[in-house]
């Protein structure tokens, strides 16, 4: 009897491991279709449009208009010349120191070199006539005494050399029959140009 259920057991067993075998195997294929991973699908990019050459020709250039401002003035600027900041070249003229008005009866003119002792020369006029064959010009003022005429008195510095240094530099000064200056200048000339003060007097 023993042997009898004991052999039922293990025919049962047998069979239970037998069943549990394919039912294991099928879930498995079954889970195995279900949750395969696929890979996402690559989209391709887009290729940019060529870029197409813009041409033109003579007729739409024919169509483009100037741009023009209304209401402007004609712009009259003149570039000023190279040679007009070019002190040497500046130096190669008369030089105009202006004019000076006084009710004195005298003046006193002193110059001297303007900048540092090179030899400069001058000769000085007074209304056309020399007055100062040739002056060495130092660092010291020097000069001369002149008596004024009614109406113009005109003075004439003329630079017989450029000293060591070109040009020929110095300043001067001018005073009345009180001491008092009534003009203050310098003159930059080139050898053989004059620089020219006017004294008037009312």
């Amino acid at each position: 009897m023993m042997n009898q259920y004991f052999s039922f057991k293990g025919q049962f067993l047998v069979l239970a491991f037998i069943f549990g075998a394919f039912s294991t195997a099928f879930s498995q294929e079954e889970f195995g279709s279900e949750f395969k991973v696929k890979a996402a699908p690559v989209k391709k990019k887009k290729e940019a449009a060529p870029v197409k050459d813009v041409k033109f020709n003579s007729k739409d250039y024919e169509k483009i208009k100037a741009y023009e401002v209304a209401g402007l003035d004609k712009n009259n600027y003149v570039v000023p010349k190279p040679e007009e900041k070019d002190a040497e070249k500046l130096a190669k003229r008369d030089q105009d120191l202006g004019v000076v008005k006084t009710t004195s009866g005298t003046a006193k003119v002193r110059y001297r070199d303007a900048a540092y002792v090179d030899g400069d020369k001058i000769r000085v006029y007074l209304n056309y006539e020399i007055v100062e064959q040739e002056v060495l010009l130092s660092g010291d003022a020097q000069g001369f005494d002149i008596t004024l005429k009614k109406g113009v008195n005109r003075i004439d510095f003329e630079a017989i050399n450029d000293g060591f240094a070109a040009p020929n530099t110095a300043e001067f000064k001018i005073f009345n029959d009180k001491g008092e200056v009534i003009s203050s200048n310098q003159w930059n000339i080139a050898q053989g140009y004059k620089a020219t003060i006017v004294i008037e007097k009312e």
